[in-house]
């Protein structure tokens, strides 16, 4: 498939399961997200494993939020597993989110702005006093600025967070589902894949819409994600 778009979030705490997806839908992504699930069961050890069956690249969603120091000597521990993308949360700051970038020069820091699940009043009852378009935007030039060189948001912060951070940024956005999922999951901001590559995304995270059919058999699996990444192609 060319130009893939796609980086499916592995969100199983069973290594063979994460195996069979991978080589069921190599051909379609463009890189594979192990999140907290997949690392605190299997570790680093795991990561090792996943790249072992991949050529991937592998986008380890960690989302590090901590002091500086802390951050830093995280970040150190991972770079050995050469991961493209490794999160932390914008919010923490831009002493963080630079200790992070000075201590993996080889990796592309990636931030999270404003998590997908959170809808304007409860980004308000936390304590932010914008709108989750402002908060992310500004979080996006924040990070930037500090270093990083992905960034997460929201779809509908796409557009905003683009024209703030220039070509050069990947964008990344969890929070897309196709037209006929019809589940919105626990994402309260979504879109479908294509409407978000279409105003500036660079990749979409998706994960249940394409995992959830592996009950189905494996070609069933393999025909989402082959479907979603033409019609992403298409409408570019």
């Amino acid at each position: 498939m060319n130009n893939p778009r796609i980086i499916l979030a592995v969100d199983t705490p069973d290594l063979d399961m994460a195996r069979n997806w991978i080589e069921t839908t190599s051909e379609y992504i463009a890189a594979y997200k192990l999140g907290l699930e997949f690392f605190l069961k299997f570790g680093p050890e795991g990561v090792r494993k996943i790249r072992e069956i991949s050529g991937a690249d592998l986008f380890l969603d960690l989302k590090l939020h901590d002091i500086p120091n802390t951050v830093a000597s995280a970040v150190a521990q991972v770079t050995d597993l050469a991961p493209r993308f490794l999160t932390v949360h914008a919010s923490g700051g831009s002493a963080m989110i630079s200790a992070a970038v000075e201590n993996a020069p080889l990796v592309e820091i990636t931030a999270v702005t404003v998590l997908t699940s959170l809808s304007d009043s409860e980004i308000g009852e936390i304590g932010f006093a914008g709108r989750a378009l402002d908060t992310a935007t500004n979080m996006a030039k924040l990070a930037v600025k500090a270093g990083a060189a992905a960034i997460v948001c929201s779809p509908l912060e796409v557009v905003a967070i683009r024209e703030a951070v220039g070509p050069g940024i990947s964008i990344i956005t969890p929070g897309v589902r196709p037209a006929d999922h019809g589940v919105s999951d626990d994402q309260a901001r979504t879109m479908t894949p294509e409407a978000a590559v279409a105003l500036g995304a660079s990749y979409v995270v998706i994960g249940r819409p394409i995992t959830g059919l592996w009950k189905q058999g494996a070609s069933a699996m393999a025909k989402k994600a082959s479907e979603i990444s033409e019609q992403i192609n298409k409408n570019l």
